[in-house]
């Protein structure tokens, strides 16, 4: 006969992440880095095989200490607020609406399309131009629709005790 294994029919899990959820879920996490006290920008850059190949968050450049730069959104001086000095570091691709200097960058990294979770910023003429060059150079976006509300990580969800003991 068969083994009981054999005869119990074992189906997928039906409730795991779609690669749009898993990569904006990435993007989110990403942000959780930023330093920036008002906004904190996530990026997740994904090749053709859905493979992951940069992340990124906003901040100051690297090799720049981030307590001697101003993380301020309004000051008598621009040079006294984060604008000038901040950037996505280490990604091209935020997942707040379009800016204008990411489309440069996208544009050089030949990335096809954008998928981004809040367009709060619409409006703005920054925008008005970020979507003006992205349908230029023929880059596609859309706002990220979710599946689900929430993804939550649970560190507890594992055996912790199996980890730490080596054992299974």
């Amino acid at each position: 006969g068969t083994p009981a294994s054999d005869s119990v029919q074992t189906k997928m899990r039906e409730d795991y992440l779609e690669w749009p959820e898993y990569f904006m879920a990435v993007a989110l996490l990403s942000a959780q880095r930023s330093k920036d006290p008002s906004s904190q920008v996530g990026a997740c850059i994904v090749n053709q095989e859905s493979k992951i190949v940069g992340i990124g968050y906003n901040g100051m450049p690297n090799g720049c200490d981030d307590d001697l730069l101003p993380w301020s959104r309004s000051a008598d001086d621009r040079l006294d607020t984060k604008y000038p000095y901040g950037r996505i570091s280490r990604a091209t691709s935020p997942f707040s609406a379009e800016c204008v200097g990411c489309d440069l960058i996208i544009d050089v990294a030949r990335i096809k399309d954008v998928i981004y979770l809040s367009d709060k910023y619409h409006d703005i003429p920054e925008m008005t131009a970020s979507r003006r060059l992205l349908n230029l150079a023929g880059i596609e976006y859309k706002q990220f629709q979710p599946y689900r509300n929430k993804i939550v990580i649970d560190y507890n969800s594992i055996n912790h005790s199996a980890m730490f003991n080596g054992t299974d």
